[in-house]
């Protein structure tokens, strides 16, 4: 794996000391994401992009009041689904890859979302993120490593990687990490994100790791 932020650092052994201290801190960790079906998720992980999962869950506590399965947001006029979503941002484009996702997730999986990541990422307004959003939380499936900004950010600033790019980002993190930690390792390093490594003003003296951090990019 290309990397070199930490040339003389065994990242692998590195990597093992996050895990665990992430661990310790967060021992219990869900995703933020109010859901009650793999469904839901997926709706909510697309309304997620570029809006806080707070604003999403006031959404989507009536949304889902109103659109119980796929057919019935497959079938739901463009103009009343952008009103229900309008204040998540964005909300034409959601609106519009929401039915779309929908309307194929009823033709060609009785309104079911797989299970599989190369079949959600050809559904629209699916990514890789969405896709390994909705298999590990929804499914128990460790198809990847979630990279939001939380986790892309504080993985910069630890060493673990040097690429901004969510993708590569990833790559990284899969190198690095035991199969067994993905899930878990991204919710809590949204936790820690929103706790103590927030992107302006980072609490390193009130952080576990502050003593193996290299401290990238951060602020002082």
């Amino acid at each position: 794996m290309k990397n070199t932020i930490l040339k003389h650092t065994d990242l692998k052994r590195h990597a093992a000391k996050v895990v665990r201290r992430l661990r310790k801190d967060y021992p219990e960790v869900t995703c933020a994401l109010l859901h009650r079906t793999p469904l839901q998720l997926l709706v909510s992980t697309i309304l997620s992009a570029q809006c806080t999962d707070v604003r999403v869950n006031i959404v989507t506590e009536d949304l889902y009041k109103k659109y119980k399965t796929a057919e019935d947001f497959a079938t739901a006029p463009i103009k009343q689904l952008e009103k229900a979503i309008q204040s998540t941002g964005f909300f034409r484009n959601k609106a519009k890859n929401i039915k779309a996702c929908c309307q194929q997730l009823a033709r060609r999986y009785d309104g079911e979302v797989p299970r599989d990541l190369g079949e959600l990422v050809e559904l629209p307004g699916v990514g890789r993120k969405t896709a390994n959003v909705v298999l590990g939380t929804a499914y128990g499936i460790a198809s990847g490593v979630v990279v939001d900004t939380h986790v892309g950010r504080i993985s910069m600033r630890l060493g673990l990687t040097d690429q901004k790019d969510a993708v590569k980002a990833e790559r990284d993190l899969i190198a690095l990490l035991p199969k067994k930690e993905w899930i878990d390792f991204s919710h809590r390093m949204i936790y820690h994100g929103r706790a103590i490594c927030a992107a302006r003003k980072a609490k390193c003296e009130e952080c576990s790791m502050d003593d193996i951090c290299p401290r990238i990019g951060v602020k002082t």
